[in-house]
């Protein structure tokens, strides 16, 4: 009986820290989340200056522009005109797609 009720605790303190830990990870993971859905703010002058509301800037006074994410396109080495969101082959030559920063 002794080691029924052990074995119940083990079982139930294992399950529960394992409860815990996943919520947790789901909390950082929705922290990040947000954190990169927040708006960044910028001189157009003063590229060091981020703010993460609008305002003026502190170094020459002017209005703070928000900064637009930077997209990623691929496109063929070979054939500018092949372009797609994601990685992968050019359907006309078959070389890998290479990564190019856009605004």
């Amino acid at each position: 009986m002794k080691f029924m009720r052990m074995l119940l605790m083990a079982v139930l303190t294992i399950f529960s820290i394992t409860l815990m830990a996943q919520d947790t990870a789901k909390q950082n993971k929705k922290q990040t989340k947000m954190q990169m859905e927040k708006p960044i703010y910028t001189c157009p002058m003063h590229a060091d200056v981020l703010s993460d509301k609008p305002g003026k800037c502190p170094k020459c006074g002017m209005d703070l522009v928000r900064k637009e994410k930077k997209s990623v396109v691929y496109t063929c080495p070979m054939h500018a005109e092949i372009t797609s969101n994601k990685p992968g082959k050019c359907p006309k030559c078959g070389m890998e797609l290479k990564a190019k920063k856009e605004k």
